[in-house]
Parts: structure tokens; sequence; C-alpha cells
């Protein structure tokens, strides 16, 4: 992690000197500065020796410069980095409450302020070698990919006006970079972009946080003339650039991010993107300063270089790429849920983490009633509610199983269908015949190593790793059994929809072949059905595996064979060989061998990776247990791994042993 020149860290923190009250009573900044080396203090500085530390141009930074000019002390400057959270910090809801994800601690300035150069402008100046300029250029295309900007509370279902409109960007009034500019200056910007561009659109961009009543802008209705727009909605800023024919701002981050997007904005001010060539510049900096720049190198020092990156579920600094992958996931989520929930189908036990994984914007509401006001709908309900987006567990589940009422980390949230129903299209199907983003392979094939290297499974259960006895050099087979009313059985099922014909099948295709049979937890504590008599399973099957770690077991076979299992999904992983006499969501893409009849329209050919990155990282959303937030699934990989994290509560296992006492009446808490 890169470090500030004079900046002390690990066990001997410098000393910061504070005087505004936010340093104290947000617990984010604090722990950031604290990762970085710093340590907060009160009182007065050591004369030459101590930093004072202010934030940016806040009302009350007056108090640290007047004690660092007094002492003689090296100021310091902190403000939000360019990427920071879903809402401003000054929006209510625990959600806002929840801080930025970086900072940028300058001991050489301040990036708004152009009377000095600032750490980023001495940052962007410096050379650079090839390889950091071409993360820059994936980082800028994964932003735009992903649609993140400081503020990510977009709504995807809110176009950007029709193309072909001079953008004029408005800023909250007495915002730090604006360096005293007011409504003359921002009127003067709008009276120049209709001169140079007579009778096109005017679309005036309202500030996230004026949006909001949280503080006022600069221009009003009065000022537009006739055809055009004051856009205030949560639109995306690429779309909005994307769309544009020009760009004019004073010194906003929509600025940059044009420029970012390859465009020549037109700026009345003079922050730290000005200058470079990049854009036509009102106002001429110093003679001398700043010089020749690409977008490339200006990324580097503004959001590789320059900011302190902080991972707050595993509590640590991070780099940039660790940045996005967890704003990203909050985005994702907050986007999906932005509307709020009506939620039915869902059991009393699992109300609590829906409530958390889908309540980040608003409180999730339940109601026992199907109507046309619900939008989530457990997809085992789903025939009641066709209009509501599905949920069900992921494929990452838990340490444990959701029969024994182990809450889930990760679930799906498919609107248009469910991953394990073949009768219609699903969101998986498209993400995966979509293909992966750049470096969504590779991220892919990392998270596949991480599966093998931890041996993870869907429940990850603690079994006994197998041991079987000789085989005699013959194939060793395993064959899954399955619950035999789950719903991928139903829907998904050819001829064989039992475990008894799978495992005839299996035997009868392969005669000479040594047969593994490894019940489904579930129905093995007689939580739901699926046995085969003992009697069958003595002529069908060579070895019986019982409490048996899936994972393991998976590397001593040669092939698999199911109907419909996760576990040929998780041989796959693994590079065992799967027969499918079904359609589950993994059949049909080239990677299984087929006996069952997978649907036409799956004609993409993936690659394993691409697969992966489908069902792993696109299509499920994770919930870190130990802080609650939306996480990245690298996350969820290392709690799954963590046998002491089994996040169920005392409540939870009195009901889960109350329900294994009475298996054989399961149709009272499976209704």
């Amino acid at each position: 992690m890169r470090e500030t020149e004079d900046q002390a860290v690990g066990d001997d923190p410098r000393r910061l000197f504070v005087f505004n009250g936010g340093f104290w009573w947000k617990p984010r900044l604090r722990r950031i500065l604290a990762l970085a080396g710093w340590r907060l203090s009160a009182g007065i500085p050591a004369e030459g020796r101590d930093c004072v530390g202010i934030w940016g141009a806040s009302p009350t930074s007056w108090r640290g410069r007047r004690v660092a000019t007094a002492r003689n002390a090296r100021l310091i400057t902190v403000e939000d980095a360019f990427l920071r959270s879903i809402l401003p910090g000054r929006a209510s809801g625990h959600v806002a409450r929840r801080g930025p994800i970086g900072l940028i601690i300058d001991p050489d300035g301040a990036h708004f302020d152009p009377a000095c150069p600032s750490r980023i402008e001495l940052l962007a100046a410096a050379p650079h070698p090839a390889p950091l300029l071409e993360r820059a250029a994936r980082s800028i295309q994964r932003l735009r990919d992903l649609d993140l900007s400081k503020y990510n509370a977009h709504d995807p279902d809110i176009a950007a006006p029709t193309p072909g409109y001079v953008l004029v960007v408005d800023q909250t009034a007495g915002d730090a970079s604006l360096m005293g500019a007011g409504r003359a200056t921002f009127l003067r910007m709008l009276m120049t972009a209709r001169a140079e561009h007579p009778g096109a659109q005017i679309v005036l961009r309202t500030h996230p946080e004026t949006a909001s009543g949280l503080r006022p802008g600069h221009f009003v209705p009065e000022d537009l003339q006739p055809g055009d727009q004051i856009c205030s909605a949560p639109v995306s800023p690429w779309r909005l650039i994307e769309n544009a024919r020009a760009v004019y701002a004073v010194s906003s981050q929509l600025g940059y991010e044009a420029i970012l997007a390859g465009c020549r904005p037109r700026l009345f001010g003079q922050p730290f993107y000005a200058g470079w060539g990049l854009s036509d510049d009102e106002l001429a900096l110093p003679k001398g300063r700043r010089g020749h720049a690409t977008r490339e190198s200006l990324f580097v020092a503004s959001h590789l270089l320059g900011p302190v990156w902080y991972d707050p579920c595993r509590d640590r600094l991070t780099d940039f790429e660790g940045a996005v992958d967890q704003v990203h996931e909050e985005a994702r989520v907050w986007r999906q849920d932005r509307a709020g929930h009506v939620a039915y189908g869902m059991r009393l036990w699992k109300r609590a983490f829906i409530s958390r994984a889908f309540g980040d914007a608003h409180p999730v509401r339940f109601t026992a009633t199907p109507s046309p006001q619900v939008t989530l709908g457990w997809a085992g309900h789903a025939d009641q509610v066709p209009h509501a987006t599905r949920v069900e567990d992921g494929f990452l589940r838990s340490r444990g199983l959701g029969a024994a009422l182990t809450p889930p980390l990760s679930l799906v949230a498919d609107d248009l269908g469910i991953y394990y129903d073949p009768t219609r299209e699903s969101r998986l199907e498209r993400l995966i015949a979509a293909g992966p983003p750049p470096g969504g392979e590779a991220r892919a094939l990392q998270i596949i190593d991480r599966v093998r290297a931890a041996g993870l499974s869907k429940y990850n259960l603690d079994g006994a790793a197998p041991i079987l006895p000789g085989t005699d050099g013959r194939r060793v087979i395993l064959v899954p059994g399955q619950v035999e009313d789950d719903a991928s059985i139903r829907l998904g099922a050819g001829r064989e929809n039992r475990n008894l014909d799978l495992l005839a099948r299996t035997r009868a295709e392969n005669p000479d072949a040594y047969l593994i049979y490894k019940p489904h937890p579930d129905v093995e504590t007689g939580l739901r059905p699926g046995v085969i008599a003992e009697a069958d399973l003595q002529w069908l099957a060579d070895h019986v595996v019982h409490n048996t770690d899936a994972a393991a077991l998976l590397t001593a076979v040669d092939e698999v064979w199911t109907i419909t299992s996760t576990l040929g999904f998780e041989a796959l992983l693994r590079g065992v060989p799967v027969t499918v006499l079904g359609a589950p969501f993994y059949a049909g893409w080239g990677l299984t061998h087929d006996l069952g009849k997978p649907p036409a329209r799956r004609q993409a050919r993936p690659s394993l990776a691409a697969l992966v990155h489908a069902c792993l990282i696109a299509y499920p959303r994770y919930r870190d247990p130990v802080t609650g937030l939306p996480c990245p699934v690298e996350v969820a990989l290392e709690r799954l791994a963590d046998p002491s994290l089994v996040p169920r509560g005392a409540g939870l296992r009195i009901l889960s042993k109350a329900q294994g006492a009475l298996s054989g009446h399961s149709w009272i808490w499976r209704r």
C-alpha cells in the first residue's frame, strides 16, 4: 500500500492534531486515517514536529490553519476520494452513515486549490511506467462499465435526455473547489454555452445534494429557455456525458469524467484536471504550471496513487480495484432495491435475513397475501406472484443447511425467471450468454482457484474426508442424490426424476464403473424426501457415503452423473467431467455431457471461467456476516472458509433442533 513520504505507519503512527468535529464523530474517517498511519490528537501540536489535519475547505478549517501557522506545523488536507459511496455524506439513513470508501490525504496542498501544487498534481506530472498507464485505461473502462462515480445512487431505469444536448453542470453553492466562484460565474458559463452552440438544447445538471434538498445550487428554473431542461433525476453521469455534444463545467467531477470519457470539456474554474491540454480553459493557470498529460496519467494520480482506499469488510487498506469491487456490490444492491420491496412467500425464520439483504434503501415489508404490489417472492411461491423478482439461495450459500435454518450468505434476485427453471429464460442465462466484462475471466479463474484451495461447496458442511475401498482400477463415478420434491427436479428433470431412477440409469450406462452414491444432506437428516431403499442401493451402488465432505469427495472421483444437482457445477469447478440427465443451469453450454434436453436457446459456448463469472460473481448478491455490508465474492469465500463464522442465532438453533425432532412432520414448516 502506498504511503506518503513523511507518513509513519504500523506501530508508530504520526500524531495528527485536528480541530474539526467530524474527524472525531465519523468512525470510518477515523479508521481510515489510523490504518494510513495517523493518530488523531487533541491539544497543541509540538512546534515544528507535529502535523495538523483539516477537512478540505470546511467552515471550521480555519482553526487548523491558524494553529498550523502558529506552531510551524505541517498542514495535512483530508478530502473524500473521487469514488466515495452510494449516497452523499449529508444524506439520511444508515447507508449514508457508512462513510467514504477512500480519502485523499494530502501533505502538499489541496487538489481543489490551484494556488499551489497538490499531491495529485505532482503525481500527474511525474512519469509513469507503461503497465501503470495500462492499468489506468482498464480502470477507467471498468468505472464506465459498472456505472460508478463519486456518488452511486443512480436509477438504471431513468434514461439520459435525447442525445445532442449541451450539458452545463451545476455545483453546490460554496463548494470548496469553486474557490469563491458564485452564481455570476455559472451564468456566464451558461451564456457562453448558448453562444457557442446556438439553437442547441441546454441540459442543466443538478448536483445530487441539491436534488436531495441538502444544499443549494446556482441555477434556477428561470435560467432556462424554451426546450431546455433541468436534469435533477438520478441519471448516470456517464450516460449524461455520452449523450452530450459538449460539456461545460466550473470544477465539478463531472467535468473530469468527461475527460475520462474522451470528451474535451469547457472549464470556467481551475480544478486539478484543468491546464493539462485536455480541456478548453477559460482561466489560465500561471505559466509553467502543469503542462501536458494524458487522461491515463491523470487517472493514475487521482485514483490509483493519490487516494488511500479502504476495505470496510476486511477492515484494512486496499487498492483501487478492491475499492471498486466493494462500491460496485453496494451500488448493485442499492439500484436493485432503490424503490423498496413488498415481499411474499418468505417463511418467518427467513424474514430477518431478507430484511438485511434487501433493506438498504427502504425497510422490506412482508405480506401474506399475493398482490400486484409484491416485488419480491421466494422462488418456490413465484407462481402466485409471477410479476415479482424471484429470490433463492446462491451457489455458495452458507456453512450449514438451509433446512437446518442456517441463514444464507448469498442470495440471487432474478427479475426474469430463476436459475433452476429451464422452462423460461432467467437472468443468469442472459449473463452467461453475454459473457464477462474485460478482466472478468481472469477474476473468475482466481475464484476457481480459491474455491478449490479452500475446498468450498454450497453448504460447506463439516464432514469426514472420504475413505473409499479399493476400486480395482475401475472408473469412479459419483452420483449425488437430490431432494425429490425440489423445484429443480420438478421443473428441470427429464425422464429420470427420482434418485432411484438416476442411479439405475447410471448403472445401466456404466456397467463396469465403480459407483458412489451420496445421499442429499437434507434427505439424510429426514427433513426432505428422496430416500433409496437399502435393497436397491446394494445392487446399484458399489459404495454409499454418508456425512462426507462433498468438496473432498470430488477430488477422488473421475466423473459425476446427476439430474440437476448443484454438485455438478461444483464438479465442473474442479475439472471433473459431468453428465446430466436433466437441464440444470450449467447444462447446454457445451461444458457438460447432456443426456437430457437443455433449452435450445442456450446457444453460447462460454469457457468455464465465463460460466463461473456469471454464476458466482455477476448473478448472486453476497452479504458479509461480520459487518452486514454487501460484499464481493472474495470476502464471501473468506467467511465461508472460516469455521468459526456460522451466522445463526440461539433462537434459530433451538428452532432447528425442534424441527429435527419433528422431521416426520416437515409439512408444518414447509407450507
